[in-house]
């Protein structure tokens, strides 16, 4: 199951740094992370310091 960011990104990358597909990008004031190359791995909830990414 793939994972989102929600609202409550602090927009701090440590998400994207450590996700191995690369699905994670800078959006408007919030990461993003592209459902359809996720693979759900969960590494990018492990590293978010607020708990952000979220299983959808």
């Amino acid at each position: 199951m793939a994972f989102k960011i929600t609202d409550d990104c602090i927009a701090c990358g440590a998400c994207a740094e450590c996700c191995p597909c690369e699905c994670i990008t800078e959006g408007d004031g919030k990461y993003i992370i592209n459902a359809e190359e996720c693979i759900g791995c969960g590494s990018c909830a492990g590293a978010c310091p607020v708990g952000a990414p979220v299983e959808e």
